[in-house]
């Protein structure tokens, strides 16, 4: 499997996940309410909860930042390209399936802002899913062939 995926698409994708690092915190307290939520918790679950939110944060911008310094070497197909990739790969097909999965059993507020924001941020998240899926197979294929 030889795909050529672009360096635009690939840099783009990059600008998208950081997109999303930096968006986070509006979505988390506009849409989700969710530093309400977590008050409700007892005091180590709320840093438990704080600190898995900051870990998605900053795989979002550390996937976004690899992708746009690191462009070509995500493509050499390298064991070290074929790991990341995969990482990458998995973290956003593991998010998209998420998303398709337990997302729609709960109710996003009406306002039309934030239900074209769940569009395009859907949108990005499959993007980002298929762009470093396809870099993972090309890697994998072309360097275990």
């Amino acid at each position: 499997m030889n795909l050529n995926i672009p360096n635009w698409l690939i840099i783009l994708s990059g600008i998208g996940q950081i997109f999303t690092a930096l968006i986070y915190p509006y979505i988390r307290h506009q849409v989700f309410d969710w530093y309400n939520d977590v008050k409700q918790l007892k005091p180590l679950n709320q840093e438990i909860a704080k600190t898995y939110g900051r870990y998605i944060q900053g795989l979002n911008f550390s996937f976004g930042l690899i992708a746009i310094v690191f462009t070509n070497e995500l493509k050499e197909q390298s064991a070290l390209s074929v790991a990341l990739t995969g990482l990458i790969a998995a973290y956003w097909v593991g998010k998209v399936a998420t998303q398709i999965a337990y997302y729609p059993m709960y109710d996003i507020p009406k306002r039309k802002l934030f239900k074209f924001g769940s569009y395009g941020m859907n949108t990005l998240f499959v993007l980002f899913a298929v762009v470093n899926s396809g870099l993972f197979f090309t890697n994998f294929f072309g360097h275990y062939n």
